[in-house]
């Protein structure tokens, strides 16, 4: 079990870390153009991800400035009950303990992760890819700094710096106790890690995000919310793949026409279902497998719907259960779509890229769950507890 360290401690660290942070951005910088010209993979997302610039360092001092200022998570009472023979019964948050994040290719995670962790009382283990080891133990060192300056040891941030079969060994065997893990990558990793942790893992999956587009809608709002969403960031989780239209949106021969304008004046490749087949530029999808999958890339693939009940059907089969969309005026049809879509956000005209732990307030995030125990979508300060019983008695025998 982990030392208790106060809220007063914690919060100092973290205010620690956002000066390094800002005072050595050169620093960071610098390790992160060595991982850069190093890696020679062909991965858009990978390489979107692994870079670190201005916006990336102003964006890891945010989140610690947002962390330091959040409510301590730990301790907040849930529950209270006082029993018939006078025993005061109390349920509140509790830290997990030791958390191990195995992700790839963002040093900005070893920020959120490590912050997140540390805030909540948890020790964290992170494990990143290897194409992004010199950012990574460049931040982390800045951990170590903040963590020495303010008395705390560092074991409270580690960094494993061990390949896949190390990886796997720890798992198996781990040489410290582990409470809860959390991978954030692709389905590969995500299966690597199912089969080998001999703990609790929260899995952030997929995303394969949809929007449906209703027959009652604001169509320049759903033009401007779809190309938002696929080309903002393809590198994202929370990118848009998927566009269903529902048959009877009126002139939607022209809303068609417009939106692979659009999307075409982003370099986007589209596909489409039999309903796009007088499209030129529009090629035709080989099988519906193509349904499921999640793109990462400058690719989007449109079809049509017969209506609001077939577009939930149709997303809660393919969809990664991460975020979808409705664009609608019929806010009606919107609530019923937003109660039905089996995904961890729902949207009503809105993009689907704001689907993460820094938009939504949380300071960040740990990871964005599709699972649905404990937390869904995005993993926050406030998420990454566990919960105890406290019983205060005087004696009592059952």
């Amino acid at each position: 079990m982990n030392e208790i360290l106060s809220i007063d401690k914690r919060n100092a660290v973290l205010k620690t870390m956002k000066t390094l942070v800002k005072e050595h951005a050169d620093t960071i910088l610098d390790a992160n153009k060595i991982d850069m010209d190093a890696y020679a993979g062909g991965d858009l997302a990978m390489r979107d991800r692994l870079k670190v610039d201005d916006a990336k360092i102003d964006g890891m001092v945010e989140s610690l400035r947002q962390l330091s200022e959040l409510e301590d998570p730990v301790g907040v009472e849930r529950f209270r009950f006082t029993h018939d023979n006078g025993m005061q019964i109390y349920n509140k948050t509790a830290s997990f303990g030791t958390v191990m994040i195995i992700y790839e290719s963002r040093p900005d995670v070893t920020i959120e992760a490590g912050g997140i962790a540390f805030k909540s009382g948890n020790k964290i283990l992170l494990k990143g890819g290897k194409e992004s080891l010199n950012s990574n133990l460049a931040i982390v060192n800045l951990w170590h700094k903040a963590l020495k300056d303010n008395g705390v040891s560092t074991d409270w941030v580690e960094y494993l710096n061990y390949n896949r079969t190390e990886t796997q060994a720890f798992l198996e065997n781990p040489t410290q106790n582990l409470d809860l893990i959390v991978p954030r990558g692709g389905e590969r990793l995500i299966e690597f890690v199912k089969l080998n942790a001999k703990c609790p893992v929260i899995v952030s999956g997929r995303g394969n995000n949809f929007v449906y587009v209703h027959k009652n809608v604001d169509a320049t709002m759903a033009l401007d919310i779809i190309v938002n969403g696929k080309t903002q960031k393809v590198s994202g989780c929370n990118a848009v793949d998927k566009v269903i239209i529902d048959n009877d949106l009126p002139n939607k021969s022209q809303f068609i026409s417009d939106l692979i304008a659009r999307l075409e004046s982003h370099n986007v490749e589209i596909q489409g279902d039999a309903s796009l087949s007088d499209y030129s530029t529009v090629n035709q999808i080989d099988n519906d497998a193509i349904w499921y999958e999640e793109f990462l890339d400058y690719k989007i693939v449109i079809g049509s719907i017969e209506n609001a009940q077939a577009a939930i059907e149709m997303i809660n089969k393919y969809s990664g259960g991460h975020s979808a969309t409705i664009v609608t005026n019929d806010n009606a049809i919107a609530e019923n779509f937003m109660m039905a879509v089996d995904c961890g956000a729902v949207y009503h005209n809105a993009s689907t890229r704001f689907t993460d732990g820094f938009e939504f307030g949380l300071g960040g995030e740990l990871a964005i769950s599709t699972d649905k125990l404990h937390q869904r979508g995005p993993i926050g300060l406030q998420h990454l507890v566990t919960n105890k019983w406290y019983v205060h008695g005087n004696g009592q025998i059952r």
